[in-house]
């Protein structure tokens, strides 16, 4: 691959995965109700490898060049991370680091499902390997556009990952013994869920209600 290519996209996926949002919002959420965050942020990266998956596969174009499959999925993003926010803002008095909390299996597989959706089913990351991707590829480099298109996108998985498990061991650390404080920092997650989804839903929702 190009080397600057390869480092400019380093520096601008670092960039995105820093940026606050609703992957941020879920994997705070789920460290403060569960005992362990990983099965949250193996999640959460698991939906970022479908996207490099379908990337790879010419899928993600081809979804995008269909806005109508496009508008189908973005109702259902928005519907989940409603559900999800208000799941997370009827839980938030409860938040604690209680030992025994999370420690089923279920409930892992459950937070790792959930995780993998938030990001999965977003159609804002499926935009994001469409539009940027493409741009850090190079023709003239020895490996296959495809090949160089997965190692991108596995690229910005392990940068995600990376920065989200920072994210949930530094609100961890410091919400420790602040118990009012988790509190607090899970109703802005869950909140945050919320006004995205409504965003997200009024994006798709506005031009039907105009057009009439």
């Amino acid at each position: 691959m190009n080397p600057e290519l390869f480092l400019a996209f380093v520096l601008v996926a670092a960039a995105l995965a820093c940026t606050p949002g609703v992957d941020w919002a879920y994997s705070i959420a789920a460290g403060l109700r569960q005992r362990s965050f990983v099965p949250a942020v193996a999640g959460l990266c698991g939906g970022y490898v479908l996207h490099t998956v379908l990337l790879v596969a010419g899928l993600a174009a081809l979804l995008t060049g269909m806005p109508g499959v496009l508008g189908w999925i973005t109702l259902a993003g928005a519907a989940y991370l409603l559900w999800l926010g208000i799941s997370t803002l009827r839980s938030w008095r409860e938040a604690s680091f209680t030992a025994g909390a999370g420690t089923g299996g279920s409930t892992r597989l459950r937070t790792f499902l959930q995780g993998m959706g938030t990001s999965g089913i977003n159609p804002k990351g499926l935009l994001f390997y469409v539009a940027l991707v493409p741009q850090f590829v190079s023709a003239d480099a020895s490996l296959p556009v495809p090949v160089q298109s997965g190692l991108l996108g596995m690229t910005f998985v392990l940068l995600a990952g990376l920065v989200y498990t920072a994210v949930a061991l530094l609100s961890r650390t410091l919400l420790q013994s602040r118990s009012g404080a988790a509190r607090l920092v899970t109703l802005a997650s869950g909140v945050i869920m919320v006004v995205l989804g409504a965003v997200l839903l009024g994006e798709q929702l506005l031009p039907v209600v105009t057009a009439k």
